[in-house]
């Protein structure tokens, strides 16, 4: 009697393998779901991300408007200062003459004079063009514009903590509250 187990037959124990070929590989409707999810998620992004865009640009103008509102209001109470200033620079020259004679007088008015043509022309002006002219002025200019940053820092930091010391004394002279 031959042996059973010798047989060429495979059994359920062994596996074949035969690699896959272009033509096995089947095209599955799914498939085509899946693609169209995908785009669907992509032009979903894309949608989100211009309306962030867009969102963006509404707030950047937004602010530009903003900034330029605030400028405006600036400059309108820098000439209103500059101006009151130069009224009271040509009332005091009077004095000055007085005092110190004529000559010294005259310069009082020529720097009210001063004062006011600035005021006049700061008034004239557009923010943008100020802001423009500040530019050039900055890059024809780097040292002095550096300096002046310079100065006006310690001034505003002076200003700042004289205010503050001013209130810490003011609190310290008021007695306690009971």
């Amino acid at each position: 009697m031959a042996d059973e187990t010798n047989s060429t037959t495979p059994t359920d124990a062994t596996v074949a393998f035969t690699p896959a070929t272009d033509s096995d590989v089947a095209f599955k409707p799914s498939d085509t779901l899946e693609a169209a999810a995908t785009d669907e998620t992509l032009a979903g992004k894309r949608s989100a991300k211009d309306t962030i865009k867009q969102e963006a640009a509404k707030l950047q103008t937004q602010a530009a408007d903003k900034a330029r509102s605030f400028a405006g209001d600036g400059k309108a109470k820098a000439t209103g200062a500059l101006g009151e200033f130069a009224r009271m620079m040509t009332d005091a020259a009077g004095t000055v003459d007085e005092r110190l004679g004529s000559q010294y007088g005259n310069y009082a008015r020529s720097a009210a004079g001063y004062v006011s043509g600035f005021a006049d022309t700061l008034d004239k002006k557009d923010v943008d063009d100020l802001v423009a002219d500040a530019r050039e002025f900055v890059r024809n200019s780097p040292m002095v514009a550096i300096g002046t940053a310079a100065a006006l820092g310690f001034v505003i930091a002076r200003v700042v903590k004289a205010g503050i010391d001013g209130v810490a004394d003011a609190s310290e002279n008021t007695p306690p509250r009971v």
